[in-house]
């Protein structure tokens, strides 16, 4: 009888000790999904929170409304007039959808020609012979050394009656590739240079609709 009383107890302790541990392992379960389900809320507080944070910046004439976080440069985080707004932001303009860097530099139209219109005015007038590929669905070609431009393509979509046009430059020393610039016009008054790494070209056929909905947001359209 002893012998069996004393199995019987060795049992119910392992028995207890596991089903101890099992509550443990799903109390631990628990907090975690609760720790992530909270960090999850901060950051999307803490979105909605930067995008109600919003500046009055006065450029062309026209009074735009900006998210303070779009902001390239701190000194530029202050509400009144501007002759120039700099933005900066991370688009998925790259192979396979990955995120790129893209520079918006937002000035009244007299200080800039559209990309489309140097493309009819200047650059076809100072291609080279070779073309280039590498980009689907456009154009590459290089510029003539001895009109000024080094190491310059312009890259564009011939079959458009307003086609996207950038023009790429040699990567710089503090740049692992080449870096291309494209402008247009906004809004009346307002024109937007945009700065981005060649790989953004990947993504030029929704470059010009993801850049675009952002203007819209802060009323530079």
């Amino acid at each position: 009888m002893s012998g069996s009383a004393e199995a019987n107890s060795h049992q119910h302790s392992v028995g207890f000790n596991l089903g101890a541990i099992a509550l443990v392992l799903a109390l631990t379960a628990v907090g975690i999904a609760y720790a992530i389900d909270a960090a999850a809320r901060t950051a999307n507080n803490a979105d909605r929170q930067d995008d109600q944070a919003m500046l009055s910046r006065v450029l062309g004439g026209h009074e735009l409304a900006i998210p303070r976080s779009w902001f390239r440069y701190e000194e530029q985080r202050a509400e009144g007039f501007a002759k120039q707004i700099d933005l900066r932001f991370e688009l998925p303009l790259g192979a396979a959808g990955q995120l790129e860097p893209i520079e918006v530099t937002l000035l009244p139209r007299s200080r800039a020609r559209p990309s489309a219109t140097l493309l009819d005015g200047v650059y076809l007038h100072q291609f080279g012979e070779a073309q280039l590929a590498g980009v689907p669905g456009l154009v590459g070609k290089p510029l003539r050394l001895g009109d000024g431009y080094e190491n310059e393509v312009v890259w564009y979509d011939a079959l458009s009656a307003d086609p996207f046009v950038a023009k790429c430059s040699k990567p710089v020393v503090d740049s692992p590739q080449a870096q291309c610039l494209r402008t247009v016009y906004l809004g009346p008054g307002i024109a937007a240079i945009y700065a981005f790494p060649e790989a953004a070209l990947a993504g030029w056929k929704t470059f010009d609709a993801l850049l675009l909905e952002r203007m819209r947001r802060i009323g530079a359209l």
